[in-house]
């Protein structure tokens, strides 16, 4: 049971990582051409910023989840390096929980959020309604929750090989 739900992680976490990466790419590459046609063409573009937005929320969210699962988000260990191993494992433990409790906050109100605006037209996109657009929301602390579980279930998982897959310490 526990192998599938590994199995079924590590897919979530390459396409996660894909997905994020592409929206940066995608990012990088599109705030240059709305600054080249502003101020060389002399002639503003409505779109570049708006899908710059769009990547950075994408890559964000998504992003967040997939560092989580790699162990590469922010923390500061200073007191709970200090801890003895007992109360190391409840810190992690309160720590989960309360990532649980904060990806659970986020999953319910932007859902919320998506719902309400699934309606609402964005000028820029016509083919894309403002809920579409904060689908990144939903979906990046969706998966955030899935990697939670994984992590009280079976532990820290960044020295799995397809999380260390191009890590210079693998």
């Amino acid at each position: 049971m526990i192998s599938s739900y590994h199995t079924l992680m590590d897919i979530l976490y390459r396409c996660s990582m894909w997905f994020a990466g592409i929206a940066l790419l995608l990012m990088v590459a599109v705030i240059p051409v709305g600054i080249f046609a502003r101020y060389v063409m002399n002639s503003a573009l409505s779109w570049p910023e708006p899908i710059a937005i769009l990547c950075m929320v994408t890559f964000t969210f998504i992003g967040a989840a997939v560092s989580y699962r790699a162990g590469s988000h922010i923390v500061v260990a200073m007191v709970t390096d200090r801890l003895p191993p007992a109360l190391k494992k409840f810190a992690a433990l309160l720590s989960d929980l309360m990532m649980l409790a904060i990806s659970v906050f986020i999953f319910w109100y932007s859902l919320q959020l998506c719902s309400e605006l699934w309606q609402q037209p964005v000028a820029e996109f016509p083919l894309l309604t403002a809920g579409q657009t904060y689908l990144p929301l939903p979906i990046g602390s969706a998966l955030t929750l899935l990697f939670i579980i994984e992590q009280i279930i079976a532990g820290p998982q960044h020295q799995r090989p397809v999380v260390m897959l191009g890590n210079s310490d693998a």
